[in-house]
């Protein structure tokens, strides 16, 4: 193996570790947001969640969209058997709804 493809490979292994810490600290960070924090600051983490999702994905190669296939196959599964998010609020249906949208 050439040098250059190691580097690459040490660099993929590393961002991918950096991008579960950054998952988990984004996590942590709205638990706290949660406790104390404003609507602006909720959204913010939850959209550092997404962000460090997508990218995590990308970096395992899996698409941006095959993520979001799946996630709406998971909520139409979910919704269907009648989960509380959905009888009670109408969630998931609305978040199916908004994915198939984009």
């Amino acid at each position: 193996m050439s040098l250059r493809r190691d580097i690459d490979i040490g660099r993929q292994v590393k961002l991918v570790e950096w991008l579960k810490v950054e998952l988990l600290d984004h996590v942590s960070a709205l638990f706290r947001a949660l406790q104390s924090g404003g609507e602006a600051l909720i959204a913010d983490c939850l959209a550092g969640i997404l962000i460090s999702v997508y990218v995590l994905a990308r970096r395992l190669g899996i698409s941006p969209g095959e993520i979001d296939r799946r996630a709406v196959e998971k909520l139409d599964k979910t919704r269907r058997i009648g989960h509380e998010a959905e009888t009670w609020f109408g969630d998931l249906g609305a978040v199916e709804d908004h994915l198939r949208r984009r």
